[in-house]
C-alpha cells in the first residue's frame, strides 16, 4: 500500500456535500430553515412538502435508510435517484426522530447545489472545483475518475455477518463507483492526505493554506449538537443483538459529535465531547477534536460489515490515537 492510494469514501463523503451546503448558507443562496421543496419542487410530496434543509443535514426529515424504489443499477445516476427520492414517501413527520438517511438524503442536497448553481454543471464538477480544487485535494473525485483508477483500492467484505446491509451489497456499492456514477452519499474516491486536508480545514475553523471554505461561526454552529437527546433509531436493532441502551444520537449539522455521553461511538471515549467527524460503512472515517487540536483519518479497503463491530473497532482505534498523546 502506497501513500498515494485512493479508497472508496463510503459516507464520509456526505461531509462533502454537506459542507458545501453550509458554505451557500454562508454566501446567502441557501438558509438552514429553507424548504428543499423551494428548491426541488416535485419533491413537495407524500409528507415531504416541509423537509428543511435543516432536517435533512441532521436526519430528522424522516427519509427512508435505504435506496426508494428504484433500479439499484441506476444509483450511480444522480438524476435517477433524486427522481425516485422525489416519488418516495416520507417515513415519519419531519423533526420527530433521528433516522438515517443513508442514500437519498445526500443526493437531495447535491441536487439542491445543482440547481442553486443554475444546472449548469454536473454535481462531480461543483465538487471538484468549489471544494477538491481550493484544497488541493488533488487524489479526490466523486466517482473514480480515469486517472485515479489504477490506485484505487478495491472494496472487499471481511466477514459475512448481518448488519444494516449485506456484505454483498457493499461489495456492489464499491463496485458502482465509477468514473462516470454520481453518487454524493458515497461515491467518492479520496486518498488519505486529501482525507486529512479537508479534517485540517475543519479544524482550523474553515480555511487551510489561505483559502476558506466556511467561517469559523459555521463550522462552530454546524458541530453542536442540534438533536437533543433523541436517540439515532437506526440503531435500534442493536438493543436485541448486543443489548446497547438508547443513547442520544449527538448529531450537528451534516456531523456525527462525540457528546457527553459514554457509549458505543466510532469516535472514541478519551476523545473531548465537541469532537466531530463522519464515518463510512465498515472502512473509512475521520474526526476533528478542536480541544486537543487534533485531527483523525482512517481509510481501509477491509470493509467490516456488521455495524456494530466496526463502531467498537473504531472506538478502539480513537482511543489508542488519543492515549498515545502525552502532551
Amino acid at each position: 500500500m502506497k501513500t498515494d492510494d485512493v479508497f472508496v469514501s463510503f459516507s464520509v463523503a456526505k461531509q462533502l456535500t454537506h459542507t458545501l451546503i453550509l458554505n451557500r448558507i454562508e454566501r446567502g443562496e441557501l438558509s438552514l430553515t429553507q424548504r428543499v421543496a423551494d428548491v426541488i419542487p416535485e419533491f413537495a410530496n407524500r409528507g415531504k412538502e416541509n423537509i428543511t434543509l435543516f432536517h435533512v443535514l441532521t436526519h430528522t426529515a424522516g427519509l427512508t435508510l435505504k435506496l426508494p424504489q428504484m433500479d439499484p443499477m441506476q444509483m450511480g445516476n444522480l438524476q435517477a435517484t433524486v427522481a425516485a427520492a422525489c416519488m418516495s414517501a416520507a417515513e415519519s413527520v419531519p423533526g420527530e426522530r433521528v433516522y438515517y438517511s443513508g442514500i437519498i438524503g445526500t443526493a437531495i442536497l447535491a441536487e439542491v447545489l445543482r440547481r442553486v448553481d443554475g444546472g449548469q454543471r454536473a454535481y462531480r464538477e461543483i465538487l471538484a472545483q468549489d471544494l477538491f480544487a481550493p484544497l488541493g485535494m488533488k487524489d479526490s473525485a466523486l466517482g473514480a475518475r480515469s486517472d485515479l483508477a489504477s490506485r484505487l483500492c478495491p472494496v472487499v467484505a471481511r466477514d459475512r455477518l448481518p448488519g444494516i446491509s449485506f456484505a454483498e451489497e457493499y461489495e456492489m456499492f464499491g463496485a458502482m463507483v465509477t468514473a462516470e456514477s454520481e453518487i454524493p452519499s458515497l461515491g467518492c474516491v479520496f486518498s488519505a492526505p486529501d482525507l486529512s486536508r479537508f479534517a485540517n480545514m475543519l479544524r482550523n475553523g474553515g480555511a487551510l493554506d489561505g483559502v476558506r471554505i466556511l467561517s469559523p461561526a459555521m463550522v462552530d454552529l454546524a458541530t453542536r449538537n442540534h438533536t437533543g437527546q433523541m436517540p439515532n433509531d437506526t440503531w435500534s436493532f442493536a438493543a436485541g443483538v448486543r443489548g446497547w441502551q438508547p443513547f442520544p444520537a449527538n448529531l450537528g449539522l451534516g456531523f456525527y459529535l462525540r457528546g457527553d455521553v459514554v457509549a458505543p461511538n466510532f469516535l472514541g471515549t478519551l476523545t473531548s465531547p465537541r469532537t466531530y467527524g463522519g464515518m463510512g460503512a465498515g472502512s473509512t472515517m475521520f474526526w476533528v477534536d478542536p480541544e486537543r487540536d487534533l485531527t483523525c483519518t482512517f481509510l481501509t479497503a477491509g470493509l467490516i460489515t456488521c455495524e456494530l463491530r466496526n463502531t467498537d473497532r473504531m472506538q478502539r482505534v480513537s482511543d489508542m490515537l488519543v492515549s498515545a498523546i502525552a502532551d
